[in-house]
């Protein structure tokens, strides 16, 4: 359903209805997950003041998306995707009530973190190739207002990322961490209200003549003979691991190394939601102006800088000024692989092919965050954030010797 109201072309998908109730559920509900998000992470480092906990919350709840996303693009690709949606969002509200309740209640222990930090990954295998997909029938599938579909719904998840920990860290500082958790499961309603408003046409769904585990095949099939695709999907899950993972120390430089407390953390992680909302709206605004391949390089290059850099920071402003290029680099990245990759894929194809790209987001990630919490506990924060930015210079090298025409995708 396409609006009559003329749109500008940086926010041309806002012409589509469901996109625009998609957008403002999404909004609210996402600023409530930084909230949580924040939250969560300093009430595991103040129980635990553990390195390695932290790394194994982030493990634990993205294990799920490396050991199951695969399987669940099948899912996607012959499912109602709105239906999908609505279960995972009521999931997810459900878990944060129950955490909010142990919180509250004074009984929350580490293993209950980490049980729901496991079912909350079971969600996020689901639901991370459907909403990649969703996007797509919410533009009505216009390849002219996909790539800003995409980047649309990147600032936005950028914008909470910046609204949501500041918010949760003053939250947190004024009242613990419960009311973050209890106000976080109330902002899933605005997108279920959202996925329910939603009038959509009939999707094109997979064969479900043929066995699962072949509809799974044809999406390796195409990957191994199309290695455009599969190198996005590989350079995403290297950098996966080895930048996303380095991020999971923030927590203890703002407690131990800056000293600049809980508001202080909420404020780092803002500053890295604000390079990536201005990377985000700079491909919406100048998407045509870019060259997608040189630009992804560039940006690959700038997370092992400014993570380098951030190891080495022993100032506030400077260690959120480092954070915003991290965000920057890291959002253009995600936006133009997912860009790519989702206007080269058949329509067919795309939930199992698109849930390669969230395996390799999300499932490498935890491995990462988890190597990087040994690291933090055995040599210190800053040497492990360093070892990162080398990883991930190097990772540049082979993107060049073993994906040579990447950098040509325009």
């Amino acid at each position: 359903m396409i609006s009559t109201t003329h749109w500008p072309r940086a926010l041309s998908a806002m012409r589509h209805r469901n996109f625009r109730l998609f957008f403002v559920g999404q909004l609210i509900s996402v600023i409530g997950t930084w909230m949580q998000s924040t939250a969560q992470q300093w009430l595991v480092y103040r129980i635990t003041g553990s390195q390695t906990s932290l790394g194994m919350v982030t493990f634990i709840g993205f294990l799920p998306v490396l050991l199951f996303s695969l399987f669940m693009g099948v899912v996607v690709d012959r499912v109602s995707r709105r239906r999908l949606l609505v279960f995972t969002q009521s999931w997810f509200m459900v878990l944060a009530v129950v955490l909010a309740i142990l919180t509250a209640t004074g009984v929350v222990q580490y293993w209950h973190i980490l049980v729901l930090a496991g079912l909350l990954g079971i969600g996020n295998a689901l639901d991370m190739p459907a909403r990649q997909t969703f996007v797509v029938e919410l533009v009505d599938q216009d390849k002219g207002d996909m790539m800003n579909a995409i980047g649309l719904n990147s600032s936005l998840f950028n914008l909470a990322r910046i609204v949501g920990p500041a918010v949760g860290g003053a939250v947190v500082a004024a009242l613990g961490e419960a009311p973050a958790f209890a106000i976080n499961a109330v902002t899933f309603l605005a997108v279920i209200a959202a996925l329910l408003l939603m009038r959509l046409p009939a999707m094109t769904t997979a064969s479900k003549q043929r066995r699962p585990w072949d509809n799974l095949m044809d999406g390796f099939r195409y990957m191994k003979h199309t290695r455009r695709v599969l190198g996005l999907v590989a350079m995403v899950a290297a950098f996966s691991m080895v930048g996303f993972g380095a991020l999971t120390l923030l927590p203890v430089f703002a407690k131990d190394i800056l000293n600049i407390g809980v508001e202080g953390f909420g404020k780092l992680l803002s500053a890295q939601g604000v390079g990536a909302l201005f990377g985000a709206l700079l491909l919406v605004i100048a998407e045509e102006r870019f060259h997608k391949g040189r630009t992804l390089l560039f940006s690959r290059v700038l997370i092992g800088l400014a993570i380098g850099g951030l190891a080495l920071s022993r100032v506030p402003w400077v260690s959120m000024a480092l954070l915003g290029i991290v965000g920057y680099a890291f959002i253009t990245q995600l936006i133009l692989t997912n860009t790519l990759i989702q206007t080269i894929v058949p329509d067919d194809l795309r939930g199992r092919v698109l849930s390669t790209y969230t395996w390799a987001l999300g499932g490498f990630y935890p491995l990462g965050s988890l190597f990087m919490g040994f690291l933090g506990d055995h040599i210190g924060a800053p040497i492990a954030a360093m070892i990162a930015a080398a990883g991930c210079l190097l990772l540049v090298v082979v993107n060049l010797v073993a994906f040579p025409k990447m950098q040509q995708l325009q």
